[in-house]
């Protein structure tokens, strides 16, 4: 009967440590606001999250404009840059006309 009521309070205080180990991680402490006066302010937009996705939404607008678009990459040596879909085109004619 002894050894039995012993486990039971071990059980009981294992159980309150449990609950007290959850209550204490679940609590998260609040987001860190970093001091930018010593950021350039070119750069503050690397310490949000929102300066971080407005970035990556202005990088992938670039981006898509940029497939889509005709444009020179060297004037001087003829090169230019094509649509992705018009690249396409021409590369299936040049290889047509291969065979």
């Amino acid at each position: 009967m002894h050894a039995s009521r012993l486990s039971i309070t071990a059980a009981l205080a294992g159980c309150a440590l449990f609950l007290v180990l959850v209550l204490f991680l679940r609590d998260q402490p609040a987001p860190v606001k970093p001091d930018l006066t010593d950021v350039p302010e070119s750069d503050q937009w690397k310490f949000t999250a929102e300066g971080r996705a407005q970035k990556l939404k202005e990088v992938r607008a670039k981006e898509q404009e940029q497939i889509a678009s005709y444009a020179w990459i060297d004037q001087p040596k003829g090169t230019v840059r094509l649509p992705i879909e018009r690249a396409m085109e021409l590369t299936v004619q040049e290889l047509q006309a291969r065979r």
